[in-house]
């Protein structure tokens, strides 16, 4: 099955085992990047060795499983984190017989109230600046990690519907993660970046349909619809990804256990980036 993992640090991840031709094979998303096959060492009913390579280093880790807790770590004992067994991914919703409540203003287009860096460590390259919520850094390329800050709201959401629009340069990137777990692709419509992790689509999980950006410097719209587990994106008003499961976080999200209620998640640690008019439509429920 599918297990969801937390980090101490707000990232997240997952763990996927399947029965294969061959026996069981396993994939594994470890805080950043894509979910990645990993070679299964040895398994007993309690334990779990896996290793892959990563720019030609060999990477080992276990995972436990005690009382239905799953800990996995690396063998170096570097990193460690916790989880649990997600869930079984519910039908397709029908999104006709959803409903949503009024749109509720995240970004007040003023200061920077009812947000926080993550981590508050971080360089904070983010400021308000004519109704827009501007971040910049020197950061040029595509590497996962770097010193500036990531952007959080305070308050945390269920499923629901996200309006927002972003004004990413050429080359630039940058992600929008709907309840901290999913991210939207904030690129330009010509990036190196396409396909599962190109414009319009859930980074590394769900390909868009089609290329529905615009040339970078334009602004530009998405709406994200979460409903169960699965996820819908228009991008520039194409429906790009249609009602599509998604079976664990993105890399880089703020936690993994895809339970939990979350934030509106905007990465700043990658280029500079704009963003305005962020509205977000709680799912009702009877």
């Amino acid at each position: 099955g599918t297990w969801w993992i937390d980090f101490d640090d707000h990232y997240g991840g997952w763990l996927q085992i399947d029965e294969g031709e061959n026996g069981p094979e396993a994939q594994l998303l470890w805080r950043v990047g894509s979910a990645r096959p990993v070679k299964i060492e040895s398994i007993s009913e309690k334990e779990l060795v896996l290793s892959r390579k990563r720019r030609g280093n060999q990477i080992r880790f276990v995972a436990t499983l005690d009382d239905g807790k799953l800990r996995i770590g690396k063998t170096d004992g570097t990193e460690t984190a916790i989880g649990g067994r997600c869930p079984e991914m519910p039908a397709r919703p029908d999104l006709s017989n959803v409903s949503f409540g009024e749109p509720v203003a995240l970004f007040n287009g003023r200061d920077l109230t009812g947000w926080q860096l993550q981590p508050m460590s971080a360089k904070n390259g983010w400021r308000v600046e004519n109704g827009e919520l501007i971040n910049e850094t020197p950061k040029t390329d595509f590497s996962a990690y770097g010193e500036f800050g990531n952007l959080r709201t305070t308050s945390t959401f269920g499923d629901g519907r996200l309006e927002i629009e972003f004004n990413v340069g050429e080359k630039g990137n940058s992600g929008i993660y709907i309840r901290g777990l999913y991210e939207a692709q904030v690129v330009d419509r010509d990036s190196s970046m396409q396909g599962i992790s190109g414009p319009g689509a859930i980074f590394g999980l769900v390909a868009p349909n089609e290329n529905a950006g615009l040339e970078g410097g334009e602004w530009q719209s998405y709406v994200i619809t979460l409903v169960d587990r699965h996820l819908s994106v228009e991008l520039n008003g194409k429906l790009v990804i249609d009602n599509q499961p998604v079976p664990g976080c993105t890399g880089g999200a703020i936690h993994g256990n895809v339970t939990n209620d979350g934030p509106l998640y905007l990465q700043g640690d990658h280029t500079s980036v704009r963003y305005r008019n962020i509205r977000f439509q709680p799912r009702l429920t009877d």
